[in-house]
């Protein structure tokens, strides 16, 4: 196959990829980049994701949750970030990825449960709080992982959601190059799987922000939600609590 038809079948891939959300397609996706994933996050954001998560974290810990969920835990960072501000809590990591859960449990998170957030193993009103940190944007129905949350929910339990965004202004050209030009290059340099971050970038284009994410987790079970802006837009924490239906 010609270069040019290969890049041009590799960017119909993640586009669909993109475009329908597949389940299986990401959960493969996320089992091939799982023995890098942590350094390559930290290396191509400029570690700045260690200072998101600790703000995340911080945030976690005012609300005091005997029983936190964390989804789409991947490596178990933030989940581990959130065990050390509440060793009390019990902190639940789920991901529908074995090999990112593998992980995590080397790392030191010792509750984990392979589940896809639209179908949820748990009983309803089972956590004080559930957070998913880069996650949301890649499940298959955001309305309904929503919903799903909210019934694992208490009466009055938190949500946290962490996730990429597109800053506005004079910050968006730039970021936008650097997502589509910089990151997939660097990425295939350090973990070999430039079709990932592809899919990266892309999914981040097509992932509301701002007020139509607040307006979305509130039409789903939530109420309150605020928009919580990091490093100039680059990335978004979005609170809400457990609507009362």
């Amino acid at each position: 196959m010609p270069a040019s038809s290969r890049g041009e079948s590799q960017s119909l891939c993640v586009e669909e990829v993109v475009a329908a959300r597949d389940p299986s397609a990401v959960r493969e996706l996320f089992d091939r980049i799982a023995p890098r994933y942590d350094l390559a996050n930290h290396l191509l954001s400029g570690g700045i994701d260690f200072w998101w998560r600790e703000r995340a974290a911080r945030l976690v810990k005012q609300w005091r949750p005997p029983r936190v969920l964390d989804l789409a835990t991947g490596s178990g960072d933030l989940a581990l970030a959130i065990k050390r501000k509440l060793p009390q809590s019990e902190v639940i990591g789920a991901d529908f990825s074995p090999e990112m859960l593998a992980i995590a449990r080397r790392k030191g998170l010792t509750q984990t449960v392979v589940a896809d957030a639209l179908w949820l193993p748990f009983a309803d009103r089972s956590f004080e709080t559930v957070t998913v940190a880069f996650g949301l944007r890649n499940m298959a129905d955001w309305g309904a992982a929503l919903r799903n949350m909210a019934r694992v929910l208490t009466a009055g339990g938190h949500l946290l959601v962490l996730d990429f965004s597109l800053p506005r202004g004079i910050l968006r050209p730039a970021y936008r190059f650097y997502l589509h030009r910089c990151l997939p290059t660097l990425a295939a340099i350090v973990t070999g799987k430039k079709d990932a971050y592809d899919y990266l970038a892309a999914s981040i284009k097509k992932f509301p922000s701002g007020g139509a994410m607040t307006a979305l987790i509130e039409a789903n079970g939530f109420s309150g939600a605020t928009a919580l802006p990091l490093t100039g837009g680059i990335a978004t924490i979005y609170v809400a609590a457990k609507a009362n239906l």
